[in-house]
């Protein structure tokens, strides 16, 4: 009898291709291989691998001035688990609802179905010219919005989100929001610990939400005048306390209405908004390295019951807690199946599909605040 072990299967990594248009810019034609390109397995084996082609094989001139040598040709688009297309600068009919060049639309064309679409901030244009925004929620550049939606009524425009995510289609708003929706992505695929090891490998904040407004439109505050920012930093160590709103505008030394204001100004959401999204960060994190229990993990991340944490990560993620340890456990790291919009999860067992999760999906969620 053969004694000697079995070898782990060297898993295969998720093919990225990025399609680089003429008039491409070239800090987001780097996104994706920067970004992506930054994530690893515990053995040090990249999870993605991030092909740049272009849509005929020949290399285009970005918008910097310099060529684009591209590593492949749409052969890459066909063969790829996930397309990613940046802006362009150089199809202003695409503004004006007009065609994609003939190679383009080819190119398109060849992707295989089932495959993941995404696009950041003008690259919207060109899968919206291809048809497949029609019906969809979709975001791009919000300077951009009035001209897209007039080109583009079919599409369900929201210019006022960082990106949007539909599923198999993930539209990003503009510039460093294509860094926000990589990390997303990562997250879904592969869980927040590895989303946050890539961030810091980018030294980049590692989450910001999709729903985050794209922009303040007020000035960033004088130095003279108080901020949020020691505050936010102090709650960030003290989630697993009641953080009242008034306790918050207390350490801040400001009036409440001036804290809430001034909150919502520098951070784009309410003290509220942003002190749930920092605990079920911190709850994914709990449930990914630890084996605390459901409530435990409830607790130390400061949402209450376990019962209230259900709620919350299926609103969020639509995935319960248990789901989301099985799928990104570290005791078990692989074998798990495609969510769309709530990350991954096992296909439902007895205990998930009829057990204390079943009877939580109807209740509402506990205020995480």
């Amino acid at each position: 009898m053969d004694e000697r072990p079995l070898r782990t299967p060297t898993p295969t990594p998720h093919r990225v291709a990025v399609l680089a248009l003429p008039g491409v810019p070239p800090f987001e034609l780097g996104i994706p291989s920067r970004v992506f390109g930054s994530v690893q397995d515990d053995e040090g084996r990249p999870l993605y691998e991030v092909t740049v082609c272009t849509a005929d094989g020949t290399p285009v001139l970005s918008d910097a001035g310099f060529v684009v040598q591209p590593a492949a040709g749409p052969e890459a688009l066909a063969a790829a688990d996930t397309v990613v297309v940046p802006p362009t600068h150089a199809m202003p009919e695409l503004g004006r609802g007009g065609p994609l060049p003939p190679e383009v639309a080819a190119a398109i064309a060849g992707i295989q179905p089932g495959t993941r679409l995404v696009s950041i901030c003008s690259g919207s244009y060109v899968l919206a010219a291809a048809g497949l925004l029609d019906g969809r929620p979709a975001t791009t550049h919000w300077n951009l919005a009035p001209e897209f939606r007039q080109a583009y009524p079919e599409v369900k425009l929201d210019e006022d989100v960082l990106f949007v995510d539909d599923g198999d289609v993930l539209t990003s708003a503009g510039v460093a929001a294509g860094v926000d929706l990589c990390l997303h992505m990562i997250r879904r695929d592969h869980g927040a610990a590895a989303a946050n090891r890539a961030a810091r490998m980018c030294v980049v904040p590692p989450w910001r939400d999709g729903g985050q407004a794209q922009f303040i439109d007020r000035p960033v505050p004088e130095p003279t005048l108080a901020t949020t920012t020691a505050t936010r930093a102090w709650a960030l160590e003290h989630l697993g306390e009641p953080l009242t709103l008034a306790r918050l505008a207390e350490h801040a030394r400001m009036s409440l209405r001036s804290f809430t204001r001034r909150f919502r100004d520098e951070v784009g959401m309410t003290p509220v908004q942003w002190l749930t999204a920092q605990r079920l960060e911190l709850a994914k994190q709990l449930l990914e390295t630890t084996d605390l229990p459901i409530d435990l993990v409830a607790h130390r991340a400061g949402i209450g019951s376990g019962n209230s944490l259900r709620a919350h990560m299926r609103t969020a993620f639509g995935v319960s807690p248990a789901a989301y340890r099985r799928a990104f456990g570290a005791s078990d790291p692989v074998g798990a199946v495609y969510v769309p919009g709530g990350g991954s999860a096992r296909p439902a067992s007895r205990e998930e599909g009829h057990g204390e999760d079943d009877g939580e999906r109807n209740r509402q969620a506990e205020p995480a605040g």
